[in-house]
Formats: structure tokens, sequence, C-alpha cells
């Protein structure tokens, strides 16, 4: 809502006056249909959700509020409120120097807007009714602002404006304040800038001003669904038009940027790498428990390890443990710590192929960000208890707000228990989590954050049942699924604890600093049997048992980055450079031993079997280093034009000491450089084409029969695609199809004297195409989706050469969809519905036998009600039988039907 108070009426009355005769007389000759049907007063349809109508005192100065808002079509237009019926919208004295819209709008009417005006920063302040956002700019008045409400959204599209931050080319808060979702600023289309507020209950009220020293302010309330806009008529005594909207639930899936493609935050469809964000409401949806829970949906597949170790899945035909926590590497998170909680998790982000350019040494496949929640600026809390089959049950906790009077002090508590038994005998699951986060504003230039998190896991191990009897026939019958291989008594505990901070110091609008740092320190103990391998019979299991000596097993792990992002100029083409360098270091070290113990009869187990001799020891320390030096630079060629170029490299070494044979000590350093280059062209907005290469690498210790040291493996990609945004930006896809090749892969020593050693030969080669699909397709209608094929072959080796990869479908699909009412008797009532199918995979690099293809159905139905909201998730609806494949003739059978009713509320 524009308010008029303090224009001079005299002066503003005959100004206004002249401009409304020509630009009213130039309306109708210019626009006849639409000046008609303002004097007629009849109802202008909108093309979104909503339908305008005008209660105006003459056509005239109904011509001059249409003209200057012709794009508003989709707002309903109430009623014109009289001048002494407002009240003074603000308090504070800081005010004082903000000017009202009706002042910019007269001289707008006589300006040209040609020039493209530079956002520079976005601000965002708690007040009493909401917050304020300010678009910082020198140039406010040049702004027009067109908005529009799409169901709880206010949006506004500003022509011939961008964001230029210092960290990107666009902005995201998520949850500022109780009763706003989330804030995003963001480019959308040439020179084009679009602010996107989301309000929990309905599209909140929204008042415009413009400031002489900060720029464009929105002022925002949350108290009702009723939206205010600013559209201003300059007559005389009279008051900004209000807009009533209804809204919908804030259920969606589409998040337009992402932190891991660049080290900024940056529009998705502006990278030349399929990216997929995972939004918190969709696997809340869902019913996630873990994170493959999470990214099932987006087509990520659990690796072939054990699920209950760590979070290690499969992406484009390569296992992958590349875990980043904000953007710093936290590989240990994903190898051993046990699976990640999703409690204090806001996004999963999933870059797709080699990403060695930004962050060093990793898995050719992809790299999954976890973006953690950030501390609110005004009081939150919310908390949800879940109840599920096998005795499953999950608190959670979500605390938040200021710690002082000027909220630069900021905390944010997370909380959450989950236990749970198995179909499988004997399995139990315990888990903690409690992650604390600071954020400290020092200044308006400068913050300083702190988190911690702390994880205890104390579960029953798993590993696996043998193929023969579950895939595969066996002549005694099938193995029963919830056998357990393993005696009462085994044990798979883990803990886990992460310190870190996050430094950023703003030098200018185009100038910032980052430097971030954690350590996590894991202690675990596995003292459980190993199965083996199925004897002739059919029945009796060979097993080994582990255990740990003395003091658990250990790994520290240490991360830091440092970079500056910069925005300048070189004649006629705009670059965004990041530079910087990063330090990681992990050390690990434990006391193994294996021993003998009896075997089973996996159809009639009788546990407790005596253990044998000593089979193995191992004491050892391990300690990996590495050192990172990175440049990119994104360039803009032409408004449609993008080139992004970069390089890194990289200085590792291992060394690995053994206590107990020091002449088995080893050290081994090496260098790897890691180049991408990449295209983005638009040939028309909502579309992007690039093509991109990349590079990654992976270093092999040890050496040939010969002594040679081994070279790092390389994983090289190429890779096209289009990306495309639907609907006005609310559904976004991604189809990319790419040839990503590993090569240095070590192979067994053909000579059979040299049982023990590997040559460096191998080659394997993933290729296909992927689909996917993420956002709203209708107001409460939401859908993320994937599909994927997958030609994942051994190219080089001495004896599989065309053998296809472990646990790759060449096929997999996947989708998941929930649709909210709106209004009337159902509205807050909601279903889901989830689709999830995997082709036949192969269980080991022999090809000896293959997991049989499945599809998994879930759904799900939801009531919301005020703050109090209700779920039900029925999963793997059909029962199917699926498993996971762990090599060495072993697989891992998944879930059966699982109920699960959840009950939250939030203040």
């Amino acid at each position: 809502m524009i308010n008029h108070r303090g224009v001079c009426n005299g002066c503003l009355l005959s100004l206004v006056t002249s401009v409304c005769v020509g630009f009213g007389s130039n309306l109708v000759k210019q626009e006849p249909a639409l000046a008609q049907s303002l004097v007629n007063k009849e109802a202008m349809p909108a093309a979104g959700y909503a339908y305008a109508s005008v209660v105006r005192k003459t056509s005239v100065q109904s011509a001059l509020v249409t003209k200057s808002k012709a794009k508003r079509e989709q707002t309903l237009i109430s009623e014109v409120r009289q001048l002494n019926s407002i009240e003074p919208p603000f308090n504070s004295t800081s005010y004082v120097l903000k000017v009202n819209r009706v002042k910019n709008f007269i001289a707008q009417l006589s300006q040209p807007q040609t020039d493209v005006v530079s956002v520079t920063n976005v601000k965002v302040n708690s007040t009493d009714q909401g917050i304020e956002l300010i678009l910082v700019t020198a140039n406010s008045q040049k702004l027009q602002v067109s908005p529009k409400t799409e169901g709880n959204s206010y949006i506004v599209d500003i022509p011939n404006a961008k964001l230029q931050l210092a960290g990107g080319e666009s902005f995201r808060q998520a949850k500022p304040v109780a009763g706003i979702t989330e804030v995003i600023v963001t480019n959308t289309a040439d020179n084009t800038l679009r602010l996107t507020i989301v309000g929990k209950q309905g599209a909140p009220q929204v008042q415009l001003f413009d400031s002489q020293t900060e720029g464009l302010v929105f002022k925002v309330s949350t108290t009702t669904s009723t939206a205010r806009q600013p559209i201003t008529t300059p007559e005389d005594n009279q008051e900004p038009i209000e807009l009533v909207v209804t809204g919908t639930p804030d259920t969606r899936y589409q998040v337009p940027d992402a932190i891991v493609g660049t080290r900024t935050n940056r529009r998705i469809q502006d990278i030349p790498q399929s990216i997929q964000v995972v939004p918190r409401q969709s696997w809340e949806d869902q019913g996630a428990v873990n994170a493959i829970d999470a990214l099932r949906s987006v087509g990520v597949i659990q690796a072939f390890n054990s699920p209950t170790n760590g979070d290690v899945f499969t992406i484009r035909g390569f296992q992958t443990s590349n875990i980043l926590r904000n953007g710093l590497k936290d590989y240990t998170a994903g190898a051993i710590s046990g699976q990640t909680q999703l409690a204090n998790i806001e996004r999963l982000e999933v870059l797709r192929g080699p990403a060695s350019v930004l962050y060093g040494q990793g898995n050719p496949g992809g790299t999954i960000n976890f973006v953690t929640k950030q501390p609110l600026s005004e009081p939150y809390f919310a908390t949800s208890m879940t109840f599920g089959s096998y005795n499953f049950y999950q608190p959670t906790l979500d605390i938040s707000g200021p710690l002082n009077s000027d909220k630069t002090l900021l905390y944010r508590l997370n909380a959450s228990y989950i236990s749970t038994e198995s179909f499988v005998d004997f399995f139990y699951n315990q888990r903690y989590l409690i992650a604390p986060a600071l954020s400290w504003q020092i200044s308006k230039n400068t913050k300083l954050s702190f988190e911690g998190e702390f994880r205890d896991q104390q579960q029953y191990p798993r590993t696996g049942l043998p193929a023969v009897g579950t895939v595969l026939p066996n002549p005694n019958g099938e193995i029963p699924l919830s056998l357990n291989t393993l005696d009462e008594d085994a044990r798979n505990n883990r803990r886990s604890i992460l310190l870190g901070y996050n430094f950023e110091h703003h030098f200018s609008d185009n100038w910032s600093l980052v430097n971030a740092f954690h350590v996590r320190s894991i202690r675990y103990r596995t003292d459980s049997a190993n199965s083996g391998s199925l004897q002739l019979d059919g029945r009796t299991l060979n097993r080994t048992q582990q255990n740990y000596i003395g003091a658990p097993a250990a790994d520290e792990e240490y991360a830091l980055d440092n970079h500056v992002v910069g925005k300048f100029k070189t004649g006629s083409l705009q670059h965004e450079l990041v530079a910087g360098f990063d330090l990681y270091r992990d050390i690990s070290q434990f006391d193994q031993t294996m021993r003998v113990i009896g075997s089973i009869d996996v159809f009639n187990p009788v546990y407790g079997q005596p253990v044998g001799g000593l089979r193995s020891r191992m004491n050892q320390k391990t300690k990996n280093d590495q050192l990172g030096f990175y440049v990119q630079d994104i360039v803009t060629l032409t408004n449609n034009v993008n080139l992004v170029f970069g390089g890194r490299g990289d200085f590792v070494d291992n060394k690995v000491t053994n206590f107990l044979n020091t002449s088995a000590n080893q050290s081994q350093s090496d260098f790897a450089f890691s180049p991408r280059v990449g295209l983005v062209y638009k040939p028309i907005q909502p579309v992007s084409l690039y093509a991109s290469y990349s590079e990654s690498f992976s270093q092999n210790v040890g050496t040939t029969f010969g002594g040679s040291l081994f070279q790092p493996s390389t994983g090289t990609q190429y890779e096209v695609g289009v990306k495309a945004d639907f609907f006005s930006g609310r559904l976004s896809s991604t189809f990319a199809l790419y040839q990503l090749t590993l090569s240095n892969v070590l192979t067994p020593d053909p000579n059979p004297n040299r049982p023990t050693f590997n040559i460096q030969t191998g080659e394997q080669r993933s290729r296909g195409i992927e689909l996917n699909v993420t956002g709203e397709i209708l107001p409460g209608w939401n859908v993320i989706a994937s599909y994927a094929y997958t030609d994942g072959q051994v190219t080089k080796d001495e004896r599989y050469i065309g053998n296809r990869l472990v646990n790759v479908p060449e096929n997999s699909a996947s989708l998941w969809t929930t649709y909210t009412f709106a209004k009337g008797n159902l509205q807050g009532l909601g279903f889901g519905l989830g689709l999830f199918y995997v082709g036949e995979r192969q269980g080991d690099l022999t090809n000896s036998f293959s997991v049989p293809s499945y599809l998994r159905l879930d759904a799900a139905v939801y009531y919301r009600i005020n703050r109090l909201s209700f779920a039900l998730n029925l999963k793997n609806l059909s029962d199917v039988q699926y498993f996971t494949p762990r090599t060495i003739n072993l697989v891992y059978p998944e879930d059966p039907f699982i109920v699960e009713g959840t009950v939250s509320w939030e203040l």
C-alpha cells in the first residue's frame, strides 16, 4: 500500500491534472479497448489465479492507474480507501528520508526506462509487523514495479534492473520471521529482477517506499492474508488501492538457485552442469528419515555399502561419498559417521558429474551439498512427533530467535531422536542429534556464524544375505529375509562431533571474502561377524568376526576454505571471479582383528558359535592431506551468453604408519590439475542451452610389482543439455546428455605369479540421458520427478571388458507429487503419491548375478489447520521385495510395507 502523507496537495494537484489529461488521452489513442473497458467498469480477466475489478471515481484516473500497472491483471482489487482512514504505517524516525512512491511515479511517466539499474545488495530487517526488505540501489526512482499474487506468494517483477550481489546473482532467506516462509530475489529475464515473498498462511501485506539513502523499500506485514500492493493514483486525497487475495498453503518444491555449482548463490539455469535442489518440504511430505529417502526423488540410488554405516550413493554410474556441508568438504560424514539425520538440514543440492575444479579430489559421479538451517531474526518454535511400524518413533525440536534487542545476535537449535527396530531379527537403531547454530552480524558488511553438531548412533550392524536364496534360486528354498547372520551381541556404534564457523566480509558492493572452517571428530566401534561365502550345500554360511582392540577407531577431519568473490568489467565484458585456496586433512587410526567364527545354517541358524584363532590384525594410522588453489570466472559475453571456465591445482599426500610392521609404512604425494569450461546460451529467457567439459581426480595409493607409483584416477565428462522454466518460473526442468569416463582404474595384475599386485590399465565409462522436473504445476499441486538412462560398462580391463558397472540400472525413474486444497470445505487437506522404479542391476563386476528391477509405491495424506499439521505416510504400499547389492555374492533386503504418522506444531 502506498501512503500519501507528506505530499503537498496543491502542488501535486496541479501537476497531476496536466499529466493525467495528457496521459489519459494518449491511452485512449494507443489502447482504446483497454480504456473503453475501464470507462464501462468491466472486469478484466486475469491470466493467473485471481481476477480484477476497480472501484474508481473518474475514467481518466482509472486509465492512469491501469496504464501504470498494466501487468497486474492477476490481482483482485477490492476498494479505494480515503486518506483519513489510513493509520500511519511507521513509527520509527528511520523513515523520515523515505519518499512515497507517488512522487517517483509522476516523474517516471515522462522518463524512458532504458538504463539497467544495478541492485547491489538485499537487506532484510525485522519489524513489529513483519519485515522490511530493501533493494539497495542508488537509482530506486528509476525502478518500475509490476506486482502480482499467486497463492501465498507476493511477486514483483522489475524490468530494466539486475541483481548484482557480491556472492552471486540471487538472494534467498528462509523463514526470516514467523509467518513468512521465504524471501527470494533473483534475475529471471533479460534485465528483469523478480522479488518473491512467500507467506505461510496467505500472501503478505506489502507497502512500497523509496529511500533517498538506501533504495527501494518494501514494508511487509504478516498479520492477515490481505496483500496491499503498491498501486498509486496521483489524484489529490486519493488513497492507494487495496488488493485482497486468497492464498494456498506453501508447499512449493521449486528452488531456483544453488551454491554447489559455482561456490556462489547462483541461478541453476545459468550453470552449465546438471544440478537438482531437493527442498525440505519435499522430503517432509515423503516422510523421509535419512538422506537416501530424500534423494530418491531425484534419481540418486543407494550404493552397495551398508546403509547403516553412512551416506554413500550411486550417481551417473559411479559410487560417490562426495559430501559437502555448506560448501565445505565433509567426506567422513558420508563414509563412516553414520546416516545423516535431516532435522537440521534445510535443503540438499545435487551436482552431477565431476566437481574437482571447486572441491578437489573426489569421485566423478557427483557431489551432494547439505545446506543446514540458519538462525532466524524472529522467535520461532516447531516440534513434531512421528510413530511408525517396527516401533519407530522420532521426536524433533526446532527453536530460533534473537539473543539481543537489535537482533544482531541470533541462535538456532535443532534436536532429534530416532529409535526403531526392523523386520531383520535382533536389529535396533538409536540415533541422537543436537545441532546448535549462532550468527553475529558484526556490522552491515561483516557476519560471523558458528555451528555445531553432535551425533550418536547405537545400532545393530547389517551385513547382508547370500544372493543364492534371495535373488538367485537355492535348492533348499528361499532364505528368510528376516534372517540375521550375526550374533545377538553384535554392535556398530558411531559418535561424531562437528564444530565450525563461517566468516563473511563485504569490502564493497562488488568484492567480498569468505573464510570457513570445521572439524569433525568421529569415534566408532564395530564388533560383529562378517558374512562370507555360502558353501556348496546352499545353506552353510562361512563367517569371520571383526573386533577393535582397546580404544574405538578414530577419525579426525579438518576442512578450511578461503576465497574472494569479485565483480568487475573488462571493456564490455562483465566478470564474476571466484578465487581461493582450501586445506583438507583426514587422520584415521584403528587397531582391528579378524578371527574365524563358526558358520551358521541360514535355514536353521544357531547363534553363539565359538570364535576361532586370529586370522589377521591391522594396527595403523592413515593421514591424507590436500592443498588446493582454484580460480573460476563467469563471463557475461552478451545478455544471453555466459562463459564459465576455471581450473584447480591440488597437492595431495597420503601417509600410512603401520604400528605392527614399520617396513610396511608408506608415503605418496601427487599433483593433479582439474579444469572446467562451459557455455550457457539463452535463445529465450525461460530456456538455457548449455555445454560443458569437466574433470575430477582421486589418488591411487600403492605401487606396481615393479615399484612404480600409481597415478591418480581421472574422471572426464562431456555434457550438453537444456534447462527450461515453465509457468512463470514455478516449474523447472533439466534435460542432459553426458559421457563420463573414469581412467587409470586399478585392475588385478594378469601375471598369475603376482596375485596381490595391481596394474593401472582399467577404464570405466558411463553415458546416458537424464530428465529432472521440479516445481509447481498449479497452486497446491507440486511435483519432483526424474528419469535416467545409464549405459555403464567396463571399457578397458584385463578380464571384464564389456561388463556392466555394479549397482547401475540401465533405466530408473521416480515421481513424487502432492496436491493440497487451498479453500472450501477441504482446505488444508492434501494427498501425496510416489512411484520409484529401479531397473535390473549387476551385483558385482564379474556380472555373476543381478538384482531384479522393482517398482515401489508410496502414498501420503496430510491435513494442516493453522499451526497444527497431521501426516500419514504409507511406504512401499504394495509391499514389493527389493534389494541393494553388496558385492561378494551378498545383497541387502530393503524395507517392506511401513506406516508412519506425524503430528507437527509450529509457532
